[in-house]
């Protein structure tokens, strides 16, 4: 299995070549940024040339902190930073439009936080915007380089488990949303800025749905307006099926993140570690079972990675490795189209009481 499995970790090394290299200016300073991306581009080596924020004394104190060596007054004077080749926009939904546009007529390629838009025409134009304009545009959906996650759909795409049949995800823990006063108002919160990742992947995993069902769910005294607690049932044109639940009150303690990937020729079970005690983590665990593959029953793989902060390194990997070789990111702008189609399915399915298909 040690050779079998050197396809596979070759497929999730997060290191980025130093001639792919190029400096990255960031738009927002918050917790996110302060303790992943910065952490993680510092890991990768990667230079920061500068920060903004519309509070200007975080960004100070962020940019102290990480060693940035400026802060721009605002987009403007960042947009007119010759050095500068990407922009990592890492702001709440609402501001992002603005400043993916801004961003892309300026010529400069982007890497844009989940969600990049909460609205499949606003995605729809972005992503035209971005083609038109000739640069590498891609969406901070992170999990696709989570080792774990990463390494399952490998093994997918090698055959390991035959034709895909069935995606499932649960977890159960407990978020204080409490921290980011910018979700406390949102109407639409769970599915829309964390299990959107798991929705991702689904699609990544088994295509396009057909029709999704979803219900949402409050605590009472809760603090947000909207849901944190979600259920979802796929189903695709071949008979395949999916599904994620995600509780964000769970009063016990006893958090679990466990996904699987059932096919015809076998099986591949893991666990999302940063679940377990977020934002710290835990490595993930990965399991495969196959009739293809030599595994003589469940046969771990080892794990050496953690969804935080080192994804964020596979993110903005993708993009420079894009503007390098012309290569597709992992999570293209034109990719995530088809999530926020899907998140909007969701919503209206939550609303509607009703199956709906996507797209419709």
């Amino acid at each position: 299995m040690i050779e079998l499995f050197r396809d596979v970790s070759d497929y999730c090394r997060l290191v980025i070549p130093e001639a792919q290299k190029r400096p990255i200016a960031i738009v927002g300073a918050g917790g996110i940024v302060d303790g992943q991306h910065l952490v993680a581009y510092r890991k990768a080596g990667l230079e920061v040339a500068g920060i903004t924020d519309v509070d200007p004394e975080r960004a100070r104190e962020v940019a102290v902190r990480h060693g940035i060596p400026r802060v721009y007054a605002d987009l403007d004077e960042l947009l007119a930073d010759d050095r500068v080749r990407v922009v990592d926009i890492a702001v709440p939904v609402a501001q992002q439009p603005a400043i993916f546009r801004a961003v892309v007529a300026a010529g400069k390629n982007v890497l844009a936080q989940k969600p990049f838009t909460d609205n499949p025409e606003t995605a729809r134009e972005l992503a035209a915007l971005a083609a038109d304009a000739g640069v590498v545009a891609a969406v901070n959906q992170q999990l696709r380089f989570d080792e774990g996650i990463a390494a399952a759909h490998r093994m997918m795409e090698l055959g390991w488990i035959g034709e895909p049949t069935s995606f499932t995800l649960s977890v159960n823990a407990y978020t204080d949303w409490s921290q980011w006063v910018w979700a406390r108002g949102m109407p639409r919160l769970e599915i829309m800025v964390h299990s959107i990742h798991y929705h991702d992947v689904v699609r990544w995993f088994m295509g396009e749905p057909a029709s999704v069902y979803a219900i949402g769910g409050r605590v009472p005294g809760q603090y947000p307006a909207g849901e944190t607690r979600t259920q979802t049932s796929y189903r695709f044109a071949s008979g395949s099926s999916a599904s994620v639940y995600s509780n964000h009150m769970n009063p016990a303690g006893d958090n679990t993140a466990e996904f699987r990937v059932e096919g015809t020729a076998g099986a591949i079970r893991g666990t999302l570690g940063l679940m377990y005690d977020y934002p710290v983590g835990r490595p993930d665990t990965l399991e495969v079972f196959s009739s293809v593959a030599p595994t003589d029953g469940w046969v771990p793989y080892p794990v050496t990675q953690r969804w935080f902060p080192d994804a964020f390194i596979g993110t903005m990997g993708s993009v420079l490795d894009a503007m390098a070789t012309g290569s597709t990111p992992r999570s293209s702008v034109a990719d995530n189209v088809k999530t926020i189609e899907l998140v909007a399915a969701l919503y209206r399915s939550m609303e509607s009481g009703e199956a709906v298909r996507v797209g419709a």
